[in-house]
């Protein structure tokens, strides 16, 4: 199988707080990191190289990662400063890989299905770049895309009404150096805003989706982390994260608590995330108790 680059630098905004605590990747989901995860599928599907992108809170993806070895494959890594997007990235980091064509997979989703299948279907139909999709789940959630009826990507549209009946990209890719080669290394890019928008011009019909019989499960937001950890059998009442603690008659339900805090006795928290209070900003709508700062799940930012 080919070697695989998993995007895992990003800022992960929407997981804030979580993410000033460590890279979206590194977030457990049901007491195994996200990239964990991730990697353990795709050793299923015989890859054996990876490749991870590095930016925000760097340390804890390579603490989690290492060489691989334990994982099972060889892991090495592309730093990127500033960042450089979902098309800068894979460019600056095609000295790594050594495949053409080569995969490229979001470190913050899920899915779980047959690689060769996918393969197969790019190379059958010479495309620069497969991306796999599946039936948009929420058209008011995920923005689309628009496939013809050979399966060639013809648009990209926002989430909302015009994206009723489109496809949600599940963020596992397949593409050739070809695709990002022009682009100038060491500045940012995008694909889907960008460089795949002109591809779609350019190039008819070089840009394909496969249609892929998969779960899938995006850890975007607190709220997904908890729905993530619930599918993937954590039914506990609340979602600790190791070195965390919550004392027995405090009042938690339905939190995440994160960084190494302990949650003491008269603490009263709903649907929210309780991180250290050390790493509360100014301006941040939360409750600070103590040595604890709490999110309420849906306030802005959470």
């Amino acid at each position: 199988m080919l070697p695989a680059l998993i995007l895992t630098a990003g800022i992960g905004a929407r997981l804030d707080p979580l993410t000033r605590l460590v890279a979206k990747p590194a977030v457990p989901i049901a007491g195994q990191p996200l990239v964990e995860r991730v990697i353990a599928w795709l050793v299923t599907q015989g890859v054996a190289d990876v490749v991870l992108n590095l930016h925000h809170r760097p340390e804890t993806v390579a603490g989690v990662v290492g060489d691989g070895a334990h994982l099972g494959v060889r892991a090495r890594y592309s730093w990127e400063q500033p960042l450089l997007g979902s098309g800068g990235g894979p460019r600056h980091a095609l000295p790594l890989l050594d495949s053409d064509p080569f995969l490229i997979v979001n470190g913050d989703t899920l899915c779980d299905f047959d690689l060769a299948l996918m393969l197969d279907a790019h190379r059958l139909a010479g495309a620069g770049v497969t991306m796999a999709v599946v039936p948009n789940p929420a058209p008011d959630h995920y923005n689309g895309i628009l496939l013809d009826d050979e399966d060639r990507i013809v648009g990209f549209v926002p989430k909302g009404p015009a994206a009723s009946g489109s496809w949600h990209f599940v963020g596992v890719q397949i593409a050739h150096t070809e695709v990002f080669r022009p682009l100038v290394d060491g500045l940012a890019a995008e694909t889907v805003a960008g460089l795949y928008r002109e591809l779609i011009v350019e190039r008819p019909g070089w840009l394909r989706g496969f249609r892929a019989t998969t779960t899938f499960i995006d850890v975007g937001t607190p709220s997904d982390c908890r729905r993530a950890c619930r599918a993937l059998g954590d039914a506990a009442l609340n979602i600790v994260w190791a070195g965390s603690t919550v004392a027995p008659d405090a009042d938690v339900d339905n939190c995440i608590v994160a960084g190494a805090v302990h949650v003491p006795s008269g603490v009263h928290a709903r649907d929210a995330v309780i991180v250290p209070a050390s790493i509360a900003r100014g301006g941040d709508a939360c409750t600070v108790h103590g040595e604890i700062a709490i999110f309420a799940i849906g306030a802005p930012g959470v």
